[in-house]
Formats: C-alpha cells, structure tokens, sequence
C-alpha cells in the first residue's frame, strides 16, 4: 500500500448520487482495463442511469450509502445492506459495492469504508458479511482477502456487463 491519507466516513447525501456514479464508472474501467488490457470496453450503465440509482439507493437507504472524503474531495464509496442472496439469515449483510477513485487506490479508503460498513452491519445485527468480486480484479480480490474474507470457491457466477460476461466468486466473513 502507498501513503495513506485522512479519510472521512460519513452517509451519503442526495447531491452526492453524480459524484458517486461518477467513481464507479472510473473505478470500473480502470478494473476492467487491468484484467482485459487491449480489449474494447463494455458498455456500463450510463452515469444517468447510475446517478438515479444512487440518488434513490440514498433517498430509501436501499442499500445503506457511505462516502469517504480526503481533503474536501470525495473519493470513494460504499453500498452495503441486507445480502441479496436468496435463503441467506436475515444477519447475513453484504457489501453491495465498494468503490475509490483510481487516483486514491492504496491509500487506505477502502480500509475507511470498510471499517464504517462494518460497524453500520454490526449495528443492524449482522453477524456475517459477502461481497460478490469479479475474478480477475486482482485489486479487488486482494483487498477481501486482506479484510479477512474467504473466497467460496463453489459461489462462482457468470453476470453480464454490457456484452461480456464476468464471472464473480462470492467472499465471506463473520463481522467479530
């Protein structure tokens, strides 16, 4: 990791959804690119279409929405909430998404994000936590596992991003 900086976790505000939609499309291609370098891009939501899902995932905290802010600047996000998965125990959360502008990576902001989902989970009463990772994300894949998740190496599934299929591996861990 590079020089961490001071990061401030705090909840989302509605005039936030742009910013936010804006640090997924870059995080995103950035990811994209390192796993795929040379290839064309898929299409990812259009910053609209995000923005509004932001602005409501806010409005309804459906998920839960925390920014971290470095120096005035907004430089990350995270979404998390109930796991989406079906049959899973109402204490089990997940992480939605998990987001940091390109020019923050290494710095210690998703670490900040994390640490306030976490505790957020906690207070909700969960007791474990997923997150669903794109394979071949290795920034990705890497910080999970250094958060203390295990990789379900039986969770393996295909999602469509644009027109190519990702593959995504299922992360686990107990919130204590």
């Amino acid at each position: 990791m590079s020089e961490s900086i001071d990061v401030e976790v705090r909840p989302a505000t509605q005039r936030e959804a742009k910013a936010l939609a804006e640090i997924q499309a870059a995080a995103s291609q950035a990811a994209f690119k390192a796993q795929f370098p040379g290839e064309p891009m898929p299409e990812f939501d259009s910053l609209k279409k995000s923005q509004s899902f932001w602005r409501e995932a806010i409005e309804f905290g459906d998920p839960q929405v925390l920014v971290a802010v470095a120096d005035g600047e907004l430089v990350g996000f995270v979404g998390f909430d109930r796991s989406r998965d079906p049959k899973t125990p109402a204490t089990m959360g997940e992480i939605w998404a998990l987001f940091a502008r390109p020019s923050h990576w290494g710095k210690g902001v998703g670490l900040a994000l994390w640490d306030g989902a976490r505790e957020a989970l906690i207070e909700e009463g969960c007791t474990k936590v997923t997150a669903w990772v794109p394979l071949g994300y290795e920034r990705a894949l890497r910080f999970f596992d250094m958060a203390g998740y295990k990789r379900e190496m039986t969770s393996i599934k295909t999602v469509l991003i644009g027109l190519t299929r990702i593959e995504e591996l299922r992360f686990k861990r107990d919130l204590k």
